[in-house]
Formats: C-alpha cells, sequence, structure tokens
C-alpha cells in the first residue's frame, strides 16, 4: 500500500463538459491545485466524473477485459488469458494490478470526502456527488473482496507515517460491512434515473447503487452459506450466520424495488422480423443505426442499468473485440445448456435435433445460443484444436478493428432478475410462479422457450434451483459472473476439474459429417490437431465421441483457488498481513 500512495489525484483528472462529452472526453486538468480546486459544486461534479473511468469496461484498470469474458471456467476456454486461473496454478506474484489499482481508485475516491468536509458551500449542493464518491469505493472493495477476501480498510487519506500502512488485514465480515455502509450512504444521496438530465446520463443513480447492492448482498450470503469460513485466512473470525437470511431479505427487497419503480426493461426487438430473433446479439454490440438490422441506436437501449459508455470518434474500444471475440472456444457443456424451445433440456426435450449435421444442434434452441455463439454449418471444420463453437457476443456488426465501441454492461436489468429469483429461492427454498413471472419468465420470453413454473418442473423432474442456475449462465456467459458464481455456489472444484470438450465428432455406430459409418474422419475433421484426443460423452443421442480442447489431467482446481495471494511485495512491506490459506510463502 505504500507503493500508491504517493500518486497525486489531480493530475489524474478528466475535464468533462456534456452528454457524451461529459465521460469521453480526456484531457487532464493538471494545471489544476487544491488552492483552487473543491471550493464550487461544480468542482466535485468534475472530480467525481473522473470516478466513471473506475467502471470495468473495454480498457480499465482490472486487467484485460477477455480475463473476465468466462475464459477462464468451464464455458469456454482461451488459453491467452487466465490459463493459471482454470487449471488452479495460480502463484503467488510480486505484484498484482488489481491490488495496486483498487487502492489507487480508492484513494481518489477519499480525498473527495475528506475535501468535502471543509467545502465552504451548502453540502446538499454536493450530496449527489459524495454519494457517487460512496458508490465507487463500495465496487472497488467488492472488487477486492471477490478476488482476495478481507483486505485492509482504508477510508481516509493516508500520509506516509499512517497506522493504516502497517496494520492487519480486515476480515471479509468487515470489509462486506464497509461495502455495504457505503452503498446505503449512496443510495442515500442519489437521484432516481429518470430525474437525471439527458445530458447527465451514465451517471451512477439510486436504482444503480439498489441493484449493485444487491449484487453484494446475494454474493456474499451465497458464499457463507455454501462456503462459510473455508476460504479465509488465519484468524478471520466470521459472523453468525443468521446474516445469511437478512442479506437475502435485503437482496429480494432491493431486486423487488428496481424491478417494480426502475422504469428499465429488456431490450426485446425480436418482433421485428429484420431481427431474426437475435435481440440478444445485437444488445451487446449496439451502437449506431448500422450496428444492428432494425437501425437501432444506443437511445433504444433501457436495460443497461450502470454502464461504460464508448463512442467510435470519441473513445473508441480499441481491443480488437472482432478479431479477438471469435477465438474464445465455446465449450460442449455451455452448448449443451440451451434448453429447447419447448422449455427442456436437450436431455429430455423431443425437439432435440441430434448431431449428424453441423447446426442441427442448433435448431429449436433457446434463442440465446444462436445470438451468442457462432452456428456451426456445412463449412465448419475441426482442426487445429478448437472446439468448432466459436463466440459470437460482444463482436461488433460494421466496425473494422479498434472501432468497436458499444457501451460495456456492468450490470443490466437481466441480472436483477436473476438476482431476484436466486435470492428469493435460496430464501424460502421455494419460488412462485408469480415471482418466475416477474424475473426469469420475461428473459425466458425473449429467448423465445417455454415459461418455467412449479408444475412444469414437476412434471419434467426437473430442479427447480437448478434451472435458476442454468439461466443465470446462459444470460450472462462472458459477463464475468461465472467464476464467481462457481466459488459462491461452493461447487468450483466440481465443474472446473473437467475436461473442455468440442463438438461431437461420432463414430460408426452414430456418424457424422466428421467421422462417418465406416469409422474414418472425413476431411472436416483433422483428428491429429487434438492433442488430447476425444472422450466419451452422455449425449440425448446416447454417448458419443466428444473432441477435447483441454485434458481434465490439467486441472487441478481446489478450494485454495477460491481466493488469490496477497501480492508478496505488500507482505514484505507490510508483514501484518497474513497470506490466504495454501499458498506458500516466497
Amino acid at each position: 500500500m505504500k507503493k500508491i500512495i504517493y500518486i497525486t489525484a489531480l493530475g489524474l483528472l478528466f475535464g468533462l463538459s456534456s452528454c457524451v462529452d461529459t465521460f469521453l472526453d480526456l484531457d487532464p486538468l493538471d494545471t489544476r491545485t487544491d488552492a483552487v480546486y473543491f471550493k464550487k459544486a461544480s468542482d466535485f461534479k468534475e472530480y467525481a466524473t473522473s470516478f466513471y473511468g473506475q467502471l470495468i469496461g473495454w480498457k480499465s484498470s482490472y486487467g484485460s477485459i477477455y480475463e473476465h469474458m468466462d475464459g477462464a471456467t468451464d464455458l469456454s476456454t482461451y488459453s491467452a488469458y487466465s490459463g493459471d486461473i482454470m487449471h488452479g496454478t495460480i502463484q503467488v506474484p510480486t505484484e498484482d494490478d488489481r491490488w495496486d489499482n483498487c487502492y489507487a481508485n480508492i484513494r481518489f475516491v477519499n480525498i473527495l470526502m475528506e475535501k468535502a468536509k471543509s467545502y465552504p458551500g451548502n453540502l446538499d449542493d454536493i450530496e449527489q456527488y459524495l454519494a457517487e464518491a460512496h458508490f465507487f469505493r463500495a465496487y472497488n472493495y467488492f472488487y477486492l473482496l471477490k478476488f482476495f477476501g478481507g483486505v485492509p480498510v482504508v477510508s481516509t487519506v493516508l500520509d506516509v507515517d499512517s497506522p493504516e500502512l502497517t496494520g492487519p488485514r480486515n476480515s471479509r465480515y468487515e470489509v462486506v460491512d464497509f461495502i455495504l455502509s457505503d452503498l446505503t450512504e449512496a443510495i442515500e444521496g442519489l437521484p432516481k434515473e429518470q430525474n437525471i438530465a439527458a445530458e447527465e446520463k451514465g451517471r451512477i443513480g439510486y436504482y444503480g447503487a439498489e441493484a449493485f447492492k444487491a449484487r453484494v448482498l446475494l454474493f456474499e450470503a451465497t458464499w457463507r452459506k455454501y462456503n462459510g469460513t473455508s476460504t479465509d485466512y488465519e484468524g478471520s473470525a466470521g459472523p453468525d450466520k443468521e446474516q445469511i437470511n437478512e442479506f437475502l431479505d435485503e437482496a429480494i427487497a432491493l431486486c423487488n424495488d428496481v424491478i417494480t419503480n426502475g422504469k428499465f426493461s429488456l431490450w426485446n426487438y425480436n418482433s421485428n422480423s429484420s431481427m431474426q430473433k437475435m435481440s440478444s446479439r445485437y444488445l451487446f454490440c449496439l451502437e449506431d443505426e448500422d450496428s444492428n438490422p432494425a437501425g437501432l441506436t444506443k437511445t433504444s437501449n433501457n436495460e443497461f442499468i450502470i454502464y461504460s459508455i464508448y463512442d467510435k470518434t470519441l473513445k473508441p474500444g480499441g481491443i480488437n473485440l472482432n478479431q479477438t471475440i471469435p477465438k474464445m472456444d465455446v465449450s460442449r457443456k455451455f452448448i449443451d445448456m440451451f434448453v429447447c424451445t419447448d422449455g427442456l433440456p436437450i436431455d429430455k426435450s423431443t425437439k432435440f435435433q441430434g448431431y449428424a449435421a453441423p447446426g442441427d444442434e442448433f435448431l429449436n434452441r433457446d434463442y440465446r445460443l444462436k445470438s451468442y455463439v457462432y452456428t456451426p454449418d456445412a463449412t465448419t471444420e475441426l482442426t487445429n484444436g478448437t472446439s468448432g463453437y466459436h463466440s459470437a457476443k460482444f463482436q461488433a456488426v460494421n466496425r473494422v478493428n479498434l472501432e468497436e465501441s458499444a457501451d460495456y454492461p456492468v450490470l443490466r436489468l437481466a441480472e436483477v432478475y436473476l438476482n431476484y429469483a436466486e435470492a428469493v429461492y435460496e430464501r424460502n427454498g421455494a419460488i412462485t410462479d408469480a415471482e418466475l413471472s416477474k424475473s426469469i419468465n420475461i428473459l425466458r420470453n425473449r429467448a423465445g422457450v417455454k415459461n418455467l413454473d412449479n408444475a412444469f418442473v414437476t412434471a419434467n423432474g426437473l430442479d427447480m434451483l437448478e434451472e435458476i442456475r442454468r439461466e443465470r449462465t446462459v444470460e450472462l456467459y462472458m459477463e464475468g459472473h461465472r467464476f464467481d458464481d462457481l466459488r459462491r455456489w461452493g461447487i468450483a472444484e466440481q465443474e472446473l476439474n473437467q475436461s473442455r470438450c468440442g463438438m461431437i465428432v461420432g463414430g460408426a455406430e452414430y456418424p457424422t459429417a466428421f467421422v462417418g459409418a465406416d469409422g474414418n474422419t472425413t476431411d472436416k475433421y483433422k483428428r491429429n490437431a487434438y492433442v488430447w484426443g476425444e472422450e466419451k460423452v452422455d449425449t440425448p443421442e446416447g454417448v458419443l465421441s466428444s473432441v477435447v480442447i483441454d485434458s481434465k489431467s490439467n486441472y487441478n482446481f481446489t478450494k485454495t483457488n477460491y481466493l488469490w495471494p496477497i501480492p508478496q511485495q505488500q507482505i514484505n512491506m507490510n508483514p501484518n498481513l497474513k497470506q490466504n490459506p495454501g499458498y506458500s510463502k516466497q
């Protein structure tokens, strides 16, 4: 932490003016000093606006966005990013930018809070900007919590001799309390989104802070329910388990308020024939009229609640989404998660069409399958060790490389629906049909599949919690939730220590375009390109051979890997920081 306290806050301020310019003008105000700054409400507004660069986006202070796109989970593989995470080979690093940058962000926020104490004007004039500061401090601490567990809580601007620099870690429970307190302050001071002026759209609002607090509450309630204190560092005391129900109750209430009063809506234009039922594709590359077949612009999007703003001219994404996204190989497991249009999993549905020809298995399925994954066809080849399935979500339309500039969804209404349904079920052990109708069935409607209700679940031998989790996994693919979800549900070891398989190649017992009835491969399948060969997997057509992209023999994910190690440099500077369990000292 000593490393970061010398950074000058004003050197990183960004001048902001109106609407798009408010969040995209990147000229630093490096001529300002404390002597002339923080004297007017507009100074606080300008400073608080600089916080928006802390939101995760195409470029952020939290590492490559590709590390947040499920490439290190059971849903897809992309070894260029986070291979150590999914394989369970995380080592203690000397430094970690996530730690350093989060604490730098927190320092900038704390500066505004300190300056507010001596503000000469009416505090009501800067209430919104103080509330934004509370939100962003909570945002950074939640990021730290998810990666490291309990971390030092710093609520003031530190100096070189501040005792906090050599203090111990706070427990995860103290960190959670601090996050929730900050979010309560944020909610109380933020305007409701419908009252934010058009030129200020994109600033955090009341319902955004509510939705984010609900995310934190659900995360922590389920982490404690399924993991207890098994991940905590030595000496970190845990609270009474009754907090689990308290957290779930509040998460339900907050989600309900956002759903009922937030005036957000799903971006669903599937009734427009030109969209070909692919609203879930074009939502994530929405820019100008030429970014989708319906000619819609970002102004049509009322689903994103918290988002990072981009613009082709003023602030392009600049990370080659179009080149990189298709290289992310989708797993056989994820493809199988999409239900058929009758709402049933593929092993229970008569609508499933099998694997004989590439693309058959995409027929009669949830619209999100074709929206998020490129549909295999007669030109599909299995070569170079790829799964045969390639990601499409977030890939831009009619944009050249480095100009892809859709807004990035930090938190959207779909997640609120999912958080609500899951929190209700985790709290009550059941969910009513009415509660399903106001949440995930709205998502299933956009996806073109039959509604989920209790009679349907019972009649078809389904498990309601499993179906709620399925819905979450499918809807939020590539948005950075899967790894967190597997850990908080306490099933990461079970799900991550499996082979990453690709397309079904078939065989003499089940001929396909890749292996014929004689058992020989066709020119579509380059068997020698697959180092790990094939693996027998259960399918609706029986036990069949699937190509293997990465073998389960390469995986050793354990409870240790639920948290990252504290960077060694931090421990060297402050020996009072205890390392997370399972990581050896360097």
